[in-house]
């Protein structure tokens, strides 16, 4: 046994395992201090936590020149942490729930495009404020059932096969103008019906007729 040991070869190296507090941080990685030595090293791809300054780490390599820092033990700020990574980045359940849950705000944010994509969505909250500068909107049925409905704007434009209004009681105002143009005009009022303004003006280009029991002009 003395014999194999004796042949076994060992590295020509000190492994690095060690802890310290991150003094400085930047693009090309951070300072770790040790007992008041100073260690540069890159973060490791498992590190997901993003260290920062005062944060107690540890740091691991096969030697000087080739430290890591691995994990971060204690925060010296430990009401925010980060999560950095680089490249694309899948969160994915093979075979289960997948939930993002936050006691307080939950913010999701995209510097170019959030997308959401699913056999069915729903949403539920308790008030909802919504601002799109630009909204486009495309499917087979909308159905919506609402308390109050209003809304305020400058342009409404419809255009539609076939409109459709059911109403117990309809008031509409219009300050200035209003103009229809249809090719069949079919007004019927159950009890009555007024037509009043300082000025009426009938016309009709080939017959206009006026049929009731009794008429009274004037």
């Amino acid at each position: 046994m003395n014999s194999a040991a004796a042949q076994r070869t060992f590295p020509r190296y000190d492994p690095v395992h060690l802890i310290g507090v991150v003094t400085q941080l930047d693009e090309q990685g951070y300072v770790v201090d040790c007992d008041g030595r100073d260690w540069s090293c890159t973060r490791a791809a498992s590190c997901l936590l993003a260290p920062a300054v005062g944060d107690t780490v540890l740091i691991s390599g096969p030697d000087s020149g080739r430290v890591f820092l691995i994990a971060v033990i204690t925060q010296a700020d430990a009401s925010s942490a980060r999560i950095e990574l680089r490249g694309d980045v899948t969160i994915a359940s093979l075979d289960g729930d997948l939930t993002l849950q936050g006691s307080g705000h939950t913010q999701l944010t995209g510097g170019a495009q959030v997308r959401i994509e699913a056999p069915a969505f729903g949403l539920q909250a308790g008030e909802a404020d919504c601002r799109v500068g630009h909204m486009r909107y495309a499917g087979a049925e909308v159905k919506g059932s609402v308390g109050v409905l209003r809304l305020v704007g400058k342009v409404c434009e419809t255009a539609v096969d076939r409109l459709v209004q059911l109403s117990r009681n309809l008031v509409r105002i219009t300050e200035e103008s209003e103009h229809v143009r249809a090719r069949v005009l079919d007004s019927q009022a159950s009890q009555s019906a007024r037509l009043h303004s300082p000025y009426t003006v009938v016309t009709g280009e080939e017959l206009v007729k006026v049929d009731a029991k009794q008429i009274h002009v004037g």
